[in-house]
């Protein structure tokens, strides 16, 4: 697995950052006039951004996560579903499966009526990986989790398709079975910032299984691979000693700058 430079790490965390407001401009950060497809849920509201310019190899869908009371009730459907009609042999968090599978308003004149958002999000991409793209995938909290289904099935109608896959804040997603043929683990990059509890759902031990490499940011530094329940403990570790680590000189020292110079 390719490391994740810096500057990826940004553009995608930016990306994630804009797509929940609700106009985004994306001539702005380098994408054509027209390159941009929206696919809108069941109420009408964004859930996917698909991005590209003609000049770009690269093309990239933008997943928000859970933005209504509704999406955050979703959380707690913690069964598994089967992705069967996905072409995927696999099953996932029932609430995943949900958001994937409930009808897509159009928001578009290509868009037809009756298709899911899983449905439009893979014609829209299809289309641009015949045009010779590659696609990026990046996504937070829930978006991560159904970006890597997406990502997982555009893979299987297309082998090498997808250059990445970007996830912030990203729960579980599905059994043993998904993380057994999940094809893409070697691609996925799981970003987790200090004690995130969204990236410990759902849990239910060895129900539900990550997949990729996890990058933990934690103390001013980046942890590879780190166990959730190591991750866990050091944060807790953390929380009880902090109030002592304020007594420490270098923490003095660090403040100086809040002094005029005289």
């Amino acid at each position: 697995m390719k490391s994740l430079k810096r500057y990826q790490y940004e553009k995608y965390a930016v990306l994630c950052n804009l797509a929940y407001p609700r106009v985004f401009k994306q001539t702005r950060y380098g994408f054509d006039p027209n390159g941009q497809r929206i696919v809108a849920n069941r109420t009408g509201k964004t859930v996917v951004r698909i991005l590209w310019s003609q000049n770009r190899e690269e093309a990239v869908i933008v997943i928000k996560g859970s933005h209504s009371p509704t999406d955050w009730l979703l959380n707690f459907a913690m069964w598994h579903r089967t992705c069967r009609h996905f072409g995927l042999n696999y099953s996932i968090h029932a609430g995943f499966h949900f958001i994937l599978n409930q009808e897509s308003r159009p928001t578009h004149k290509k868009d037809q009526l009756g298709l899911s958002v899983f449905e439009r999000t893979i014609s829209i991409a299809s289309e641009l990986i015949e045009n010779g793209k590659r696609i990026a995938i990046t996504g937070h909290s829930s978006g991560g989790a159904i970006g890597c289904v997406i990502a997982d099935a555009l893979e299987q109608k297309y082998p090498k398709s997808i250059k990445r896959i970007v996830t912030f804040g990203q729960p579980a997603i599905g059994g043993y079975g998904f993380k057994k043929r999940f094809k893409l683990a070697h691609k996925t990059y799981r970003i987790c910032c200090d004690l995130d509890v969204v990236t410990y759902l759902p849990p239910i031990p060895f129900a539900y299984w990550h997949v990729g490499k996890m990058l933990w940011l934690y103390n001013g530094r980046i942890y590879e691979n780190t166990p959730s329940v190591v991750r866990l403990g050091r944060s807790l570790i953390s929380w009880l000693v902090r109030p002592f680590s304020y007594h420490l000189m270098s923490k003095y020292i660090r403040n100086k700058d809040f002094f005029d110079e005289r």
